[in-house]
């Protein structure tokens, strides 16, 4: 077994931060020595971007069954008298009480099935709608995550290429996806950070990266607060660990368009 093949099914852990301590530094330290790794794990962050929707639906109530058998249960017993005649009377056998029982029993179905109908109807429509939401979610990141899409950076004719970056953000969903290229290595014990400036308030962090060795990195649905409206994002050099605030000079930075 290769040793990329020993990491794979640890990757798909590290992609949704689901490994701790000993086992996240191991999968940790050995990214920093393999591209292909590296490469599979930024295709499964990108998926991590596309998320399935659901909706579930009411379960049906069970309260109008119980209210009958608890009224047949408090029906007196009587002792059962064999009668010559062939016709007997039902509500005589039964009794009024549980006959009444059963009245409000059909009832509560009735009210209830109605109830869970406009339920299911509503949470059909949801459904529908979640599903058109989604299809068109992936239809626009095709471009972007597909492994087999064509990518090209235009640059200046005759020039270094310069460091670029490239944010897709979707406020409704809070969810955002950096690329970006041709970034200048990083001195020990540093990485870039990402902030996303709002049109309020102060710069908010949307995740610490390191690009490899070709100057290629990428951020995929850092943690952000719900609805926040970005005026820009800008891009700087902190710890390893990421700061609360943006440590000056700001090395990138884009409005929105």
């Amino acid at each position: 077994m290769s040793e990329h093949e020993r990491y794979s099914e640890d990757l798909a852990l590290y992609a949704v931060d689901a490994l701790r301590g000993e086992e996240r530094a191991r999968v940790h330290e050995h990214l920093a020595a393999c591209a292909a790794c590296r490469r599979e794990l930024e295709q499964l962050r990108g998926d991590t971007a596309l998320l399935a929707l659901s909706t579930t639906g009411p379960r049906p109530p069970q309260r109008a069954r119980q209210r009958l058998l608890d009224a047949v249960a408090r029906e007196p017993r009587v002792p059962r008298i064999v009668e010559t005649s062939p016709r007997r009377s039902w509500w005589g056998v039964l009794g009024w009480a549980a006959t009444a029982a059963v009245v409000i029993f059909a009832i509560s179905l009735w009210r209830e099935n109605s109830v869970l109908k406009g339920t299911l109807a509503s949470a059909s429509s949801q459904a529908a709608k979640s599903a058109r939401e989604m299809e068109e979610l992936r239809r626009i990141a095709a471009p972007i995550l597909e492994p087999e899409a064509q990518r090209v950076t235009l640059v200046a004719a005759k020039a270094p290429p310069q460091p670029q970056g490239k944010v897709f953000y979707l406020r409704k969903r809070s969810s955002l996806v950096l690329l970006a290229n041709n970034l200048p290595a990083l001195p020990p014990q540093k990485a870039y950070e990402l902030w996303l400036i709002p049109t309020s308030g102060a710069a908010i962090p949307a995740g610490v990266f390191k690009p490899d060795a070709h100057g290629s990195a990428s951020v995929v649905d850092p943690a952000l607060p719900a609805g926040a409206e970005a005026k820009a994002f800008a891009i700087t050099v902190e710890d390893e660990a990421g700061s609360a605030t943006p440590t000056m000079p700001i090395v990138m930075m884009g409005a929105g368009e």
